[in-house]
This record gives structure tokens, sequence and C-alpha cells, in this order.
């Protein structure tokens, strides 16, 4: 009767983690390339990464980085919670 409250907890703490995760990825990311860029002589390489990412994630939200930010994150959100569920099935007693 106790498992319901945990899988639910189990499921909420998974589900933020790994919606969170890679945005904190993208955003570190995004971060060195900025501060690459203002490096004399790595000024090219950071603004090359800063154009990639920004390519990518445009690819992902329909032309618009941030809604491609959070399809990603959502998709990672969804696939964690069908992992923790996948797990709470192969083994329900928590054992």
């Amino acid at each position: 009767m106790n498992i319901l409250p945990n899988f639910l907890l189990s499921l909420l703490l998974t589900s933020i983690f790994s919606f969170v995760i890679p945005i904190m990825f993208i955003g570190v990311s995004w971060t060195s390339c900025a501060l690459i860029s203002h490096l004399p002589s790595l000024q090219r390489i950071g603004q090359s990464g800063i154009a990639q990412i920004r390519h990518l994630l445009a690819t992902f939200g329909d032309g618009h980085p941030w809604q491609g930010c959070l399809v990603i994150a959502v998709t990672c959100s969804v696939v964690g919670a069908i992992f923790d569920t996948y797990v709470l099935c192969q083994n329900p007693r928590g054992h």
C-alpha cells in the first residue's frame, strides 16, 4: 500500500532532474563558448561553438533556440519518467 506515494515521489524527482540537467548542460556549453570567444586567440572557436549550439537548438525548436531547449528538456524528462516506471515494474517491492 505504501508503494504508490513512493513511486509518485520518485517519478516527480526523476522528471524534475531529467528536465533540469539538459538545460544546465546547454547553459554551461553556451557560457563556455561565450567565455572562450572573449579570448583573442580563440575568438573564432567560441563564436563557432555558439553558432553551432544555436543552430542545433533552432533545429529542434522550429527556428527558436529557447523552444528547442525546452523541447530537449521535456523529451529528456519524459524518457526519465519512462525509465523510472520501467525500474518499478522490474522490481515492484523495492528490493
